[in-house]
């Protein structure tokens, strides 16, 4: 049986970056199937916090994505160009929440083989403030524990 790991989250706020992890017993195809579709509103959660209600999205080099949600009560938008896509190991893409003055950021995942299902490894960078890195990398952390669960 495969031991797997809390998901784990950690950001550099100084550099703006944040890297979060999360093991699965899942294939990579489903896993990146996941990561790059209208399930994303199942597990881009954080209870109370933020709640993904719709994602839609062109799953190419060059193409667009958009989510919605609730967070804080309010609602929000967050949207992005896919940079590469290598299926089902590697997806990379920017990511905006609209109207917000952060700067643009880049999301990337890797899905490696480890044990009996794959690691999902994310780096999120270029964060301009402290405050949207160290809460992104919180949001991260909860939204791998609901990847896991969703995954079994």
């Amino acid at each position: 049986m495969i031991d797997i790991a809390q998901p784990r989250a950690v950001a550099d706020l100084a550099e703006g970056l944040l890297l979060a992890t999360v093991e699965v017993k899942a294939s990579p195809e489903r896993v990146f199937e996941a990561l790059a579709s209208d399930e994303v509103c199942r597990w881009w959660v954080r209870p109370g916090v933020f709640d993904t209600r719709e994602w839609s999205g062109d799953v190419r080099p060059g193409g667009h994505w958009r989510a919605s949600g609730v967070g804080g009560d309010k609602p929000y938008v967050l949207e992005g160009e896919f940079i590469e896509v290598d299926a089902p190991r590697r997806l990379l893409h920017t990511w905006t929440l609209v109207g917000a003055p952060e700067t643009t950021t880049n999301v990337e995942y890797l899905v490696e083989p480890a044990g009996e299902g794959v690691r999902i490894t994310l780096r999120q960078s270029r964060f301009n403030t402290r405050g949207a890195c160290a809460a992104t990398c919180v949001g991260w952390e909860t939204s791998f524990i609901a990847l896991r669960e969703m995954l079994g």
